[in-house]
């Protein structure tokens, strides 16, 4: 039997291939999971670009940055599957929480009360320092988004620095930061030890966030094309059981095992059932759409979601400005691959590869060449559009100013 290694970090969005290996969802599919797990995005990215794993649950950034040479040469990689939408949350410290006042589900509002406090904390001599999980993360896009629309200079106000998702906890509890952008269970984790106050969700930000992808190099889609299509139909399977809501319990169980998770399973099940405590003591709390796993579309690699994330690599200086690296960008995304392999199943297939993002307001139909597709609200919170047919005009407006 065909084995794929694939490399992932401890976080509740690594469910789909971890549920796939554990349930016998690939096995079915005539193919063998060897999952590796790492500490850092670094080192998976860089396990899969060196041929030790064979694919990787990774940060779609992360993905487009290797493939376009962004400070490392170029490695074409390929992302044909999402792995969940969203599920990150900005966590501050109790004294940075307590400064910025009383909690909101409105997140414009805390956008301006935390630039408030920075920029005060900036003018003391001693800006913030809010961690994220990589340079290339869309953590970090999400969070200079926020911080940008709510009147906050990412780079002039605060600090941001790279602390991989274990360790954040540990870095709020020792004050050697501020605050973070980190995917579940470490959110929770800081809150449940009261080193840190969750005061927004990204769903809150952008609500149908793209978040990781399974990455694989280009060649193995042509080296390995039934693997791969295998591998795609038993994490298909595979998200159809992890939104079984009677399944919460197990699942939640599963991931919190030391070779995975290793947290405590009452913190993995909130985040999967879309539920937070947000400070110490306090009652969970509904997040509608905190991490979307399977439904609307949410495993579709729609391609104006990875020419999204170019344009903030571009915005914040991380990448040239060139159609060439656009174009490039968004062929890291393969609908065309996610299409040819759940053709035959009851997988719910858009037509489009491309949409305008941030316009659906609330749930609407679509096109799609199988099933029926209903979209939800995928709304900005500042009310930007991205249209990918005129990214010049998108790139003027979210710039203008700086």
């Amino acid at each position: 039997m065909s084995v794929f290694r694939i490399g992932f970090l401890p976080l509740v969005d690594a469910v789909l291939p971890i549920v796939a290996h554990e349930y016998g969802l690939a096995r079915a599919e005539g193919i063998e999971l060897a999952l590796v797990r790492d500490p850092s995005w670094a080192t998976v990215r860089d396990r899969l670009i060196y041929g030790q794993t064979d694919a990787a649950h990774l940060l779609a950034p992360l993905a487009i940055a290797t493939a376009l040479g962004l400070d490392r040469p170029a490695v074409p990689l390929a992302a044909p599957f999402m792995l969940g939408l969203n599920g990150n949350a900005i966590t501050v410290s109790p004294a940075v929480a307590a400064a910025i006042g009383d909690a909101t589900d409105d997140a414009a509002a805390i956008g301006r009360s935390f630039a408030g406090v920075a920029q005060q904390a900036r003018d003391a001599g001693k800006r913030l320092r809010l961690a994220v999980v990589h340079r290339y993360s869309s953590h970090n896009y999400m969070l200079r988004y926020w911080l940008a629309a709510s009147g906050c200079d990412p780079d002039r106000d605060v600090e941001i620095v790279v602390v991989p998702p274990p360790f954040v906890a540990e870095a709020l509890q020792s004050g050697e930061i501020d605050g973070s952008c980190v995917g579940e269970p470490w959110n929770s984790v800081a809150v449940a030890r009261g080193a840190g106050v969750i005061i927004t969700a990204t769903t809150q930000i952008w609500r149908r966030g793209v978040e990781k992808v399974l990455a694989m190099r280009t060649a193995t889609l042509g080296e390995r094309a039934d693997d791969v299509a295998a591998l795609l139909r038993a994490l298909h399977a595979a998200g159809k059981l992890v939104i079984d809501p009677t399944r919460r319990g197990e699942i939640a169980a599963l991931l919190a095992r030391p070779e995975y998770l290793d947290q405590p399973a009452e913190l993995i099940g909130r985040a999967l059932g879309n539920r937070l405590v947000l400070a110490q003591g306090g009652a969970a709390r509904d997040l509608d759409d905190f991490l979307v796993l399977h439904r609307e579309a949410a495993n579709f690699p729609w391609r104006s979601q990875a020419m999204w994330l170019y344009t903030q690599m571009v915005r914040w200086g991380h990448a040239g400005a060139d159609l060439r690296d656009l174009a490039r960008a968004a062929s890291v995304f393969r609908p065309d691959v996610y299409r040819a392999a759940l053709g035959q199943t009851d997988a719910v297939i858009p037509s489009a590869s491309a949409k305008v993002e941030g316009a659906i307001g609330a749930p609407l139909g679509a096109g799609s060449v199988s099933g029926r597709l209903i979209l939800g609200s995928d709304r900005f919170f500042d009310g930007q559009r991205f249209d990918p047919d005129d990214v010049e005009a998108y790139l003027s407006a979210v710039t203008r100013g700086r």
